[in-house]
């Protein structure tokens, strides 16, 4: 099963295309769902009458997850609760926290991507993503959550379950309960599952935005961020795109504009454009006449290598893709077998690959859109020859 996940900045479309999308893709036979993450239903009016067979609409409802995982919760801690002499929460006074809605989201795309046996799989799943900065920290929010999860809560800790009571007894200090380990268990499980649907290779991006100096800013933060969390562009989809006969008169300038702006992107992406229509896109017919293209590229994971030029140079080098970086906006720190990366305004921790882990940081250039990493092997952990 493919995934494609859509985003762009606020207002340039990405709705319009995501449905777009999923409507070609139904239109051929695959099986799709079209997952929407907005509060309000901004794919009914985008999809009209449209209808097919093969296209599935589903929308994410946090309140109504987050009033049921409260709940479980409460079943789970009531032992504690009762031994504090707190009172449970009615299911109609609970309101969803901050944080709830990216949960969902994330919960959606577990349960559409790895169904159970007894529920429809799909064969495309095409999520309508928040605008770019939200959808990119939501992306990062499971690889984040288990590093606060293995730090608060270390796994090796729980085999220590059965020593917990006496522990508590001799330290003269309440110890985590039960519930609370299984509970964060739980939530790793979860959250390991969202982080296999996004390393998996058929999970690919799509990005959408209007051609012209803002979009191609987003673009390119878009891509950085992205990057960074190893995630693979699909396609680029220039929307509004005004047609050439418009090059005379008053609009001579915006279609220039746009003309060299998209002639910048297809350097690097595949690119889509989208005819501006005159109007906002409504129903099958205009979403057709969008052209936007149904399952996109083929598959295929994005590679952080590791060369070995120890024999010339004596250093291993890293590779790190992050088109669009740029040197003053980049920082590295290594801390113990990890490496911090900064690049613009995104950062990520990553675990250094093994053979790393026994060197020390030689240096690091940015060339032709990848971070080159420097590692020297330290002689007191690396094996020596004879």
């Amino acid at each position: 099963m493919r995934t494609l996940l859509i985003t762009g900045p606020g207002g340039s479309g990405r709705t319009t295309t995501a449905a777009a999308t999923a409507l070609t893709a139904a239109r051929e036979g695959t099986r799709t769902l079209l997952l929407g993450t907005d509060r309000t239903d901004t794919l009914g009016p985008v999809l009209g009458d449209a209808a097919t067979p093969h296209l599935t609409v589903r929308r994410v409802d946090p309140d109504t997850d987050f009033r049921t995982d409260l709940a479980a919760l409460q079943d789970r801690a009531a032992s504690a609760l009762d031994l504090l002499g707190a009172s449970r929460l009615d299911p109609e006074e609970i309101a969803p926290l901050p944080g709830a809605e990216e949960l969902a989201v994330l919960r959606a795309l577990r349960d559409a991507a790895l169904p159970k046996p007894e529920e429809e799989a799909y064969d495309l799943v095409v999520v309508d993503l928040p605008p770019t900065p939200r959808a990119l920290s939501l992306l990062a929010l499971p690889e984040e959550l288990r590093r606060y999860l293995r730090r608060l809560l270390p796994p090796e800790r729980q085999a220590a379950r059965a020593l917990r009571p006496v522990l508590g007894r001799l330290a003269g200090v309440p110890m985590p309960a039960e519930w609370l380990y299984g509970t964060a268990a739980r939530l790793d499980l979860e959250l390991a599952a969202v982080e296999a649907v996004l390393a998996d290779r058929d999970t690919l991006v799509r990005l959408v935005a209007e051609p012209g100096p803002s979009g191609a800013d987003a673009v390119r933060a878009a891509a950085l961020g992205l990057a960074l969390r190893g995630l693979r562009v699909d396609a680029l989809v220039a929307t509004r795109v005004l047609p050439e006969s418009e090059a005379g008169g008053w609009l001579a300038g915006p279609v220039a504009q746009q003309r060299k702006t998209l002639e910048e992107w297809q350097e690097s992406y595949a690119v889509h454009p989208v005819t501006h229509l005159g109007r906002d896109p409504r129903g099958g017919d205009d979403l057709a006449a969008l052209a936007v293209p149904g399952a996109g590229a083929e598959p295929g994971a994005v590679s952080w290598p590791v060369t070995d030029s120890a024999a010339d140079d004596g250093v291993l080098v890293w590779h790190i893709p992050l088109p669009g970086a740029r040197r003053d906006e980049l920082d590295l720190i290594r801390r113990g077998d990890e490496l911090v990366v900064t690049a613009g305004p995104f950062r990520r921790i990553v675990p250094l690959p093994s053979a790393l882990r026994r060197c020390t940081v030689d240096g690091a250039a940015l060339r032709e859109g990848a971070l080159r990493v420097r590692f020297r092997p330290d002689p007191e952990l690396w094996p020596r020859t004879r």
